[in-house]
This record gives structure tokens, sequence and C-alpha cells, in this order.
């Protein structure tokens, strides 16, 4: 496995950028990987490198970086009473999907550039936070975005300027929508508009309620980890990059 971190220029500030691409016969189907709001961690290095290790090109971008290179956060980011998720509220509050939007550009102008990564057809997952991120992407650029996922991604349907529930039918590719049945990010009525949206678009995809499981169980160093939810989102992510990448 070959991997690095890098700068990606976003207008002279560097978007630090975990790389990761098998050693051997690229180039590479291209994926970015989008972080939860904990923010970057050796947990998601992890995640990216079994996507790698299947045979993928992997950008895994620290989507933080407008606040500064000091925004990565210890396990105690997940007690609401301390001092990193405090932090980590403050720049996540002021996130929105529009400079997102911008990031993925400049990504997908990298993978242009770069010999390993195979032209053509790109993918996008993102986990809570940015699972509304991934779907937007696929919505913002549907030439080159042909699947996305969201995992457990939170308020899919809400009032923000770009939100994935207004945008289902400019979405060319396949998506897939991994919901938890626990999750107050997430909830039942939210997760049931969603569905009658996704469906009245005719979007091509699915989405999936994961039954008796709660919001980061794919996460294998949270609490609420679940083996059979967390292998059964690697399943259902690596068929949709199959099919389409």
């Amino acid at each position: 496995m070959i991997e690095g971190i890098i700068d990606i220029d976003r207008n002279g500030i560097g978007m630090e950028t975990f790389l990761c691409r098998p050693e051997r016969n690229g180039p590479f189907p291209p994926v970015i990987m989008l972080m939860d709001a904990p923010g970057i961690r050796e947990e998601l290095y992890k995640m990216a490198r079994r996507l790698a290790a299947v045979g993928y090109f992997v950008l895994l971008p620290n989507l933080y970086y407008r606040a500064g290179r000091d925004t990565k956060f210890g396990p105690g980011v997940l007690n609401h009473e301390s001092g990193d998720y405090t932090r980590m509220r403050a720049i996540r509050t002021k996130m929105t999907i529009p400079p997102v939007m911008s990031d993925v550009a400049a990504m997908l102008l990298f993978l242009n550039e770069h010999e390993d990564a195979r032209p053509g057809p790109v993918g996008v997952h993102g986990y809570c936070m940015s699972g509304p991120y991934a779907l937007a992407a696929a919505a913002r650029f549907p030439e080159r975005i042909s699947a996305a996922a969201s995992y457990y991604g939170t308020w899919l349907v809400n009032d923000a300027e770009e939100s994935p529930h207004l945008n289902l039918d400019k979405i060319a590719g396949e998506i897939y929508i991994s919901c938890a049945e626990y999750d107050d990010l997430a909830p039942p009525d939210m997760v049931a508009e969603l569905k009658r949206l996704f469906d009245q678009s005719g979007v091509k995809g699915e989405l999936e309620i994961q039954p008796g499981v709660h919001h980061g169980f794919a996460f294998p160093e949270r609490s609420v980890y679940d083996m059979p939810a967390a292998e059964r989102h690697w399943e259902r992510l690596f068929a949709l990059y199959r099919r389409n990448l």
C-alpha cells in the first residue's frame, strides 16, 4: 500500500488530505471518502486503507482545514462535556454544503492530474455530517460522480442550501443511503420523508434502514459498533463501487 498526507491547494490554504492506493497495477478507480463530525483520526485512516486494499485510489480530506491545522481531536471529542467537543462543534456548526462542494471540485481536479487515478467515474461516500455532502456532490457533479453513499447521514431533509432532498432528480449515478434504526440525527419521520422523495425522484439506488443499530454503527472504536451491520456497510459499498467505477 502507498499512502501519505498531502495538501490540496484551496485558494492559498492547504486542504490536508490522506491519500491511499495499492502498490501495483494502477491506475485505480478514484474514491473520495468524507469524514464524520469528530473529524480525521487513525480509525478513518484504517477504513480508507481497507477500501484502497481492494483496488481503489482513496482521498480522505480534513474538511475542517479552514479552521487551521490543529483540527484533529482525541477520543474525548465524543464527550459533550469535553473541550475537544466544544472546539469541534464550534467548527462544525459553521459548515455548509456549498464550500464543501468547492472542496469536492478541487479534489476532482486533483484526480484528473494524478497518474495513478483512473480517468472517468468517481465515487464518493460520507459518514454522519458528510452523508449530505456525498449526496449533494452526486447532484452537483453528475458528469463525474457515478456512485455516492451516505451512512447514517444527518438531517438529509433540511432547509439548508443544496440539501440532498432538493436535488435527488439531478443525480445521474447510483446512490445508496444507509440509516440506523435508532438515530436522533436522522429521526424516523425524516427518514420516511426522504424515502418518499427518493421513490418519487426515480433516482437509481436504495435507501436501507439497518435494524437494531445506532448512529455510528460502522466505526470499530465506537461503543455502538455493530459488526454485522458494519460488515454489511462494507459489502454494500464495495458492490456499489464495483458496479459503477
